[in-house]
């Protein structure tokens, strides 16, 4: 199995989960202005969309998008506990908040990773945004529980962590979302959260 990723974006998401979960793995570095691994392979012959992840199986069958290899990496190892089983209520809340993150957090980031960065009104505009979809991770936050989907650490917050740490890049002060801030922290000291940050050469 390998994982097609670039530092610090979301496949860093499923970078975690196939720690996490206990799979076999190898990484190959994506440069995503070139559209080339780091053996200098194309990768548009790997995903002609240029991004990450991406993930192939032995089979030589490729694997696109996060939520969707996320469930897929969870599925591989149950025992893991990293998603609820498949057909049951649960499962549909998890993909809920996954599909949260990708819609509505992650895409509120992108216009501050364009090529033209807004300034001025649109700055404003794009930071209201991101903004209110902070405030809607406070919420669900706010009854006090350690993740985004109970008490368990889950393939959502594999996600949901990297997404969200996102807002010291672009300067997004998380001091009005002390419940985010704190998670952030917290997901961040997991043992295989902080050895893919230091694989991905991330590591403070």
């Amino acid at each position: 199995m390998k994982l097609y990723y670039s530092p610090g974006t979301c496949s860093q998401s499923v970078h975690i989960a196939l720690h996490e979960a206990g799979v076999e793995h190898d990484i190959v570095r994506v440069d995503l202005a070139a559209r080339t691994t780091e053996d200098g392979g194309d990768y548009a012959r790997i995903n002609p969309l240029g991004y990450v992840p991406a993930l192939e199986l032995d089979g030589g069958e490729v694997l696109l998008e996060a939520p969707a290899i996320l469930q897929f990496v969870a599925d591989l190892r149950p025992e893991a506990g990293l998603a609820p089983a498949n057909g049951t209520f649960e499962r549909v809340r998890l993909q809920e908040q996954l599909n949260f993150t990708a819609s509505e957090l992650h895409k509120s980031f992108g216009p501050f990773f364009a090529p033209v960065k807004p300034e001025g009104a649109l700055r404003a505009q794009a930071l209201a945004k991101l903004g209110k979809r902070f405030d809607a991770l406070e919420a669900r936050l706010s009854d006090g529980r350690a993740h985004v989907m109970g008490e368990s650490f889950t393939v959502a917050d594999a996600y949901t962590f990297v997404v969200a740490s996102w807002a010291g890049l672009i300067g997004f002060d998380l001091a009005q979302h002390p419940r985010v801030r704190d998670y952030v922290a917290r997901v961040a000291r997991r043992p295989h959260v902080r050895e893919v940050l230091a694989r991905e050469g991330l590591a403070a």
